[in-house]
């Protein structure tokens, strides 16, 4: 028996290999799936299940695709319905691969057809969950993202979800390995760990939602507390896993095509793309096509596309660095923005030599904003999450998280300056473009964030350890 966790950092996602005498389950695969026809051409192995842990919403799993090319039956649990062929089992159904069982655990909660696999050695001991969303390291799945598909409230999603942990995971033994879909930086959870496995006993110790003490009442209190609202593509990706979706080569290959600088705006135009820039935010900030958005192929990239961007029908070009244009594509369909026209042929050099406009943004050094800031006369948005600012910001700043800059912005006055910052410069030069992209130019980014403007003298609140101010 062979496990292997495959984990992708910009969804913080894991996907999960598992061999055992020439058959393979692959569980919750991402949307491309030739990494997955390799390793099984690789280990000469026949994926004999593709098991998926409910129907994901923080990106489109590539079940579908891979069953075509393999196969392999997808397999959910109960409640499951799908516009495709698919196996909605049983509760404590049983798969055997090779020497290893694999037992279906029904685990509501997360949402209703949210299901635990649990692993049996060829002794028939248990050796491993791989708990989706259900169970995380050091978390529990979010109870609202079902709400309306369930039909039932917050509350009572809460407290399913809480039965099923008491009386499906809780009862294993401590040694049980524990292997969830999602680490730190999901927003399927609210408070991760870093880690992404760990042991039955080590999460009765650890995760708060486990403690051996803890009421229905106060499991419900606890987990529902503090829940932000989800971001707009997740029922777009939730419809997309339960209704199928266009293969992945054909949205690579309409991705793919490179479109000449003479064209490009009439492209825009006639279609009504987004132009979407995702080279380094330094670099974004000394010139780019007007009315383009940032967002670095170097972050959290798909998920912001995914939060702010939000309906996975509107139409992109893309401007890279070169040979970035696949990774680009690839990452943008994994959170299902299929509908990628092509790319900027030559970049972004290409328009600038061809003497086309430009636009830049107004950053200044950190050393410059030191020297110019003039503490309670001058306006700072940071738009870092709450719980950031809430350790430690600029006294006086207003916390204004780029998450939610859809309502914000058409709060602020045009004619009233203001510093822009978060916390290393990534999602500050974000809001920028699409500050300026709506017709704002009344604000100043601040080059290396509050990471660099906290080594100044510039007043800021007293710190508290982030861990404390966590909900």
């Amino acid at each position: 028996m062979k496990i292997e966790q495959i984990y992708t950092g910009c969804l913080a996602q894991g996907a999960y290999y598992i061999t055992s005498n020439g058959e393979a389950a692959i569980i919750d695969p991402l949307r491309e799936i030739q990494p997955y026809l390799d390793r099984l051409e690789r280990d000469d192995v026949k994926l004999k299940y593709i098991f998926e842990t409910h129907f994901h919403a923080d990106f489109v799993s590539g079940h579908v695709d891979l069953s075509k090319a393999t196969g392999a039956p997808i397999i959910y649990g109960p409640n499951a319905t799908c516009d495709f062929d698919c196996i909605s089992g049983t509760d404590e159904q049983e798969f055997k691969l090779g020497e290893v069982t694999f037992k279906l655990l029904h685990t509501p909660g997360h949402t209703m057809e949210s299901s635990t696999f649990l692993l049996k050695d060829k002794t028939g001991k248990d050796h491993a969950i791989f708990s989706g969303d259900t169970l995380f390291i050091g978390d529990v799945g979010r109870p609202d993202l079902a709400q309306k598909a369930a039909s039932m409230t917050i509350e009572q999603l809460a407290g399913t979800l809480y039965h099923s942990l008491r009386d499906k995971i809780m009862t294993l033994a401590d040694d049980v390995i524990v292997y969830p879909a999602h680490g730190a930086g999901s927003a399927c959870g609210k408070n991760m760990s870093n880690e992404t496995v760990s042991t039955i006993g080590n999460q009765k110790e650890t995760n708060y939602a486990l403690r051996a003490d803890m009421s229905e009442a106060e499991f419900i209190t606890e987990v529902t507390d503090g829940l932000l609202p989800p971001p707009a593509y997740f029922g777009m990706n939730v419809a997309m896993n339960k209704g199928g979706y266009e293969s992945f080569e054909t949205v690579l290959h309409n991705g793919m095509t490179p479109i000449e600088v003479k064209d490009f705006e009439a492209v825009a135009e006639e279609t009504g793309a987004l132009i979407l820039d995702t080279r380094d935010n330094g670099t974004f900030s000394k010139g780019f096509i007007p009315q383009s958005i940032n967002i670095g192929i170097g972050g959290d990239f798909a998920p912001w596309v995914g939060t702010l961007i939000g309906d996975v029908k509107q139409p992109i070009l893309l401007v890279t660095d070169s040979g970035l244009e696949e990774e680009t594509v690839t990452r943008l369909s994994r959170v299902g923005f299929d509908h990628i026209i092509g790319f900027l042929k030559g970049g972004f050099d290409a328009w600038k030599e061809s003497e086309n406009e430009i636009d830049t943004v107004n950053r200044i050094t950190v050393e410059q904003f030191a020297a110019d800031f003039k503490p309670n006369t001058d306006k700072v948005i940071d738009i870092r999450k709450e719980t950031e600012y809430a350790a430690e910001h600029i006294a006086e700043a207003y916390n204004k998280p780029l998450a939610y800059i859809n309502d914000w912005v058409k709060d602020i006055d045009p004619k009233e300056p203001f510093f822009l910052h978060c916390a290393g410069g990534y999602r500050s030069m974000i809001a920028a473009s699409i500050l300026q992209a709506r017709g704002f130019r009344n604000f100043t980014e601040i080059e290396g964030g509050f990471g660099a403007i906290a080594k100044t003298t510039v007043p800021k609140s007293d710190f508290v350890c982030q861990s404390k101010v966590l909900k």
